[in-house]
């Protein structure tokens, strides 16, 4: 069974310090826009212009509050050959706040995701900006890449001349395999998922709420140093059939079992890390549901090594059909592997819904989660467990370490846990 397998584990706290190495940020900030220049070279492009916040960070270390990720307003140029130009609301701040970029921070020119009109004209100066750089670059003759964009900015691009083409796929590629760096905050990010796993574990009881963990979760989390709670599923009782993938104000039974994800963001990088409970003692149903979504997690963790695909590790899923679905559509993200980093879902995917057709080689220092679902026959709950993995030499290590080699029964008389 899986949870044999070998743990890792982070060495150093949350804080740097003078007196022992920590993370080598210094070393983070140069290796990250180094890949994905090389990237940039390998599919021909001349640049790079990146709105997607988690490829901005990569590319410039720069940080976006993450109520303003769905703005539009930033934005970053990398060439094939040359340094990162930042294009930021606070570029005064952040001319301080970021001396690695050498300078190369201007202020954006933005529609802000539509707020502004195009009657503005500003997507003319933003996309003769652009060119600009592409000329002093000399790759005005070259492909841009974009990973995301407005319409309307990516048509003034193209009135400009300038050829576009898909970004995302080259930035995926270059963010696919991590640095030593990158598995070593993704882990510290899994240890404050943990410890909101087991303020959970040890609050949940009747009468307490959906949205109450979710309070709880969070708190725990953004205590320990978390950037921000990026999402807190809590699933109870027979919501759990079929996977709602929200909260909402239900109140617990005895009886019930809960299913919590705790996501915290840690210097960027992410976690997605479901553990399960049962409020009270399980009953025979739950036990079984809980035992087979971990034998079909222990099938997919078994197979993961160097050198096999997508393909070998879904195999190990169920068909949706013997599990309460449909088809494979309907049944995406219940049985399911996704690449995990600044992005809640990188490179590469693992699903019955696309990995058999189009599978994809698993590589050393790839770090992805991966999570399985199944329902309780007697309907009054469901199993939902998952493990975040950093591919190893020969096989897989687990970053998540809190206890799941069973059902882990709270909150009442003769509970597990019963504080």
């Amino acid at each position: 069974m899986y949870y044999n397998q070998k743990f890792h584990r982070s060495r150093y706290g949350t804080v740097s310090h003078d007196w022992e190495i920590g993370v080598d940020m210094d070393k983070l900030r140069k290796d990250r826009p180094a890949k994905a220049q090389k990237m940039i070279n390998e599919k021909g492009l001349g640049a790079i212009l990146c709105f997607e916040p988690d490829n901005i960070r990569y590319l410039s270390s720069a940080y976006m509050l993450y109520g303003m990720r769905d703005v539009m307003n930033d934005y970053c140029f990398m060439p094939r050959e040359g340094k990162v130009h930042l294009f930021d609301l606070a570029s005064p701040a952040k001319r301080i706040t970021c001396p690695w970029l050498e300078g190369n921070i201007e202020a954006p020119i933005s529609l802000y995701h539509g707020a502004l009109p195009p009657s503005t004209g500003l997507q003319k100066e933003f996309a003769k900006q652009i060119k600009n750089l592409m000329i002093e670059y000399s790759v005005d003759k070259m492909p841009l890449g974009v990973d995301l964009a407005e319409i309307t900015m990516l048509k003034a691009l193209m009135d400009e001349g300038i050829e576009i083409v898909d970004g995302m796929d080259a930035m995926m590629e270059a963010r696919i395999i991590k640095t030593e760096q990158e598995v070593d905050l993704i882990t510290r990010a899994c240890v404050i998922s943990e410890a909101a796993h087991d303020k959970v574990a040890r609050a949940i009881r009747p009468g307490l709420r959906e949205n109450e963990i979710v309070g709880l979760a969070s708190k725990t989390m953004l205590d320990l140093g978390a950037e921000t709670a990026v999402l807190i599923q809590t699933v109870t009782g027979p919501r759990g059939i079929p996977h709602s993938h929200c909260p909402s104000d239900r109140i617990i039974q005895a009886g019930d079992m809960v299913y919590v994800d705790a996501v915290a963001a840690y210097n960027g990088y992410r976690t997605c890390y479901y553990r399960c409970f049962s409020c009270g003692k399980p009953n025979k149903y739950q036990v079984e549901a809980y035992e087979k979504a971990s034998m079909w997690l222990a099938n997919a963790l078994d197979t993961i090594k160097p050198g096999v695909t997508t393909k070998d590790v879904a195999m190990g899923f169920p068909k949706a059909e013997e599990f309460g679905y449909k088809n494979e559509a309907e049944a995406f993200l219940q049985q399911y592997g996704h690449g995990i980093g600044l992005g809640q879902w990188e490179r590469p995917i693992i699903s019955r819904r696309f990995s058999l057709e189009h599978p994809q080689e698993i590589k050393e220092n790839m770090v992805f989660a991966v999570e399985t679902w199944c329902k309780a026959e007697d309907n009054s709950g469901a199993a939902r467990i998952e493990e975040v993995i950093v591919v190893t030499k020969d096989g897989c290590e687990l970053l998540t370490t809190y206890p799941a080699d069973h059902l882990i029964s709270c909150g009442t008389p003769g509970s597990e846990i019963y504080v």
